[in-house]
C-alpha cells in the first residue's frame, strides 16, 4: 500500500482481543494531497481526533500524493492491508469523504460495493452510470448549496440517478 495514513483506534481497542470493531475510511479533499500527512488533520475526522474527540470506531485516514486522484484500486489494497493487520467487522466498514474525497467515496463504493455498509459523500459527485452498483449500499449525501468548488448539481445528479434505481439515499 503506498498511501502515508492515519488511523485511530478506539479507547477500548486493546480491552478485548477478540472485539471486532466498524471501520470508517475518511477520504480528504485536493488541498490535503502531499508527503505531509499532518495535513489531512485539516477538517473532519482527522481533525476531531487531533483535538481530542474519541470515537468507538477505527478510523483510516490515508493522504493522497501530489498531483494523484483517489484509486479505487489503491483503496481498496489499503482496506485489504488494515482488515489483515486490525481487527475490523467487515460487516461494518463505511466511508465518506469531501470534494476531491466525495468523489473517491462515489468511485470507490462503486467499484466494491460489496465492501461497504453504507457512504457519506460530501460536496462530491461521480459518474451516474455508476449508481447501478450502488443501489443496495445506503448513501447519505451532503453539498452545500453557496459551494464554489464543486457544484451542487454534481451530488444532486448521482442523488437523483440513485433514486431512479430505487436506492436507499438522503
Amino acid at each position: 500500500v503506498r498511501f502515508n495514513y492515519l488511523i485511530a483506534l478506539p479507547e477500548d481497542y486493546a480491552a478485548d482481543s477478540s472485539a471486532r470493531w466498524p471501520l470508517l475510511l475518511f477520504l480528504h479533499g485536493s488541498g490535503e494531497r502531499g508527503d505531509d500527512i499532518e495535513r489531512v488533520k485539516k477538517q473532519g475526522p482527522p481533525r476531531m481526533i487531533a483535538e481530542g474527540a474519541a470515537f468507538p470506531f477505527i478510523v483510516v485516514s490515508p493522504q493522497c500524493p501530489s498531483g494523484e486522484w483517489w484509486s479505487a484500486e489503491s483503496l481498496l489494497a489499503l482496506l485489504d492491508d488494515i482488515e489483515t493487520r486490525y481487527r475490523v467487522d467487515t460487516n461494518r466498514v463505511y466511508v465518506t469523504g469531501l470534494s476531491m474525497g466525495g468523489f473517491g467515496t462515489f468511485s470507490l463504493a462503486a467499484a466494491a460495493p460489496q465492501r461497504f455498509a453504507a457512504i457519506v459523500p460530501i460536496c462530491g459527485g461521480g459518474d451516474v452510470h455508476d449508481v447501478r452498483t450502488l443501489k443496495y449500499v445506503p448513501a447519505w449525501v451532503f453539498h452545500g448549496a453557496k459551494d464554489k468548488v464543486v457544484p451542487l448539481k454534481d451530488s444532486q445528479m448521482m442523488v437523483d440517478a440513485l433514486k431512479s434505481r430505487g436506492a436507499n439515499v438522503q
